[in-house]
């Protein structure tokens, strides 16, 4: 178990890995800090592109969510780790429950305001994860142009999934699947779904979910609205859960055995996401021969389908869209190095 000291001598040795290490956080400016990195992973797993682990990194309390689960699965139980992992789980869980369609919405009418806006968040957790990489080695350098390269050709790739039939195998895996988007930074859980082709049916039994929790008429729960939501959402959470424990105490043991290799895969994975958030691509009607879930279109049929399943196209921004692009960036690295900062301050007082 971690004492005061323990804290203090971590911080002395590396004077920046306070700012990335909650161990000597304040509880209170931990909880501040978990409840801020919980909404932000939330509301990335809602988002095809955006890692709920690079957030969990922008925040600055990614080591303590990894060391927290690994701590409760082998049944160690300290007041840090509860309150770090029940802090970033329930605001994760709040923000998902309540935003998904508004997130939803905002992407498919604005992306490149949203993008530019997660460029920002997601290069915010570079200067985290280098504090606590360096100094580097040859190894590290290696693991991480390897990892960039990696997600820089999964970006690049087509994001349309085909819709399949939800059945209780594959929303296991699409579980187990987003759990590990919210632990590996870069990898983008929404973007797995849509592979596995159950982006829109998890997203809809949410939205189902919170009608059922609200009151769809206004008049409190509807028991009929929460159970059908449940045969999607149960098999989902509980392939969350599995792989959340799995992943976590995989990395832990990575990172407690292959510090610098590990820490540079991490690294070239934030790197190589912001490359999948190119702002500047908008939806193009589609032409005839188009496929949506696997069925190629008629004419008539393609003047009906939604605007959100149209194809993306880059388009060259003017310079005052590329200006509101880079400013909005700044404002995303801005927001993720405050955030970075909630008790840092805290963290200089207890160094020697």
């Amino acid at each position: 178990m971690a004492s005061k000291a323990d804290a203090e001598r971590v911080t002395s040795e590396d004077p920046g890995h306070a700012l990335t290490d909650t161990e000597a956080l304040p509880i209170p400016a931990l909880l501040v800090r978990s409840g801020i990195g919980g909404v932000l992973m939330g509301l990335a797993n809602l988002v095809p592109g955006i890692s709920g682990g690079t957030m969990l990194l922008a925040a600055g309390v990614y080591p303590g969510f990894i060391a927290s689960i690994a701590e409760l699965s082998t049944l160690r139980v300290r007041l840090r780790s509860v309150l770090t992992l029940a802090t970033i789980a329930g605001s994760a869980a709040l923000a998902i429950l309540l935003l998904a369609g508004a997130m939803k919405t905002l992407v498919i009418e604005q992306r490149w305001i949203m993008y530019s806006l997660f460029i920002g968040l997601t290069l915010g957790g570079v200067p985290l994860v280098w504090r606590l990489a360096r100094p580097a080695t040859p190894g590290l350098w290696l693991a991480a142009l390897a990892s960039f390269a990696l997600m820089s050709v999964m970006s690049l790739g087509s994001t349309a999934g085909r819709a399949e039939d939800a059945n209780t195998a594959l929303l296991l895996l699409s579980g187990l699947a987003g759990a590990s988007a919210m632990i590996l930074p870069g990898v983008s859980g929404g973007y797995l779904l849509l592979l596995l082709g159950q982006y829109e049916p998890i997203l809809g039994a949410i939205d189902t979910l919170k009608l059922g929790l609200l009151g769809a008429g206004g008049g409190g729960f509807d028991t009929a609205l929460i159970m059908q939501s449940m045969h999607v959402v149960m098999p989902v959470g509980i392939g969350v859960a599995i792989g959340i424990v799995g992943v976590s105490n995989l990395l832990k043991w990575l990172l407690d055995r292959f510090e610098k290799p590990t820490l540079g895969i991490l690294l070239g994975l934030l790197l190589g996401a912001v490359v999948g958030l190119y702002p500047f691509q908008q939806p193009v009607a589609p032409q005839p021969g188009f496929s949506h879930h696997g069925v190629e279109l008629s004419a008539a049929e393609l003047t009906e389908l939604d605007e959100k399943y149209w194809p993306l196209e880059r388009f060259t921004p003017g310079a005052g869209q590329f200006g509101g692009a880079l400013a909005l960036v700044f404002t995303g690295l801005g927001a993720t190095l405050l955030i970075a900062r909630i008790g840092a301050h805290a963290d200089d007082e207890q160094a020697p």
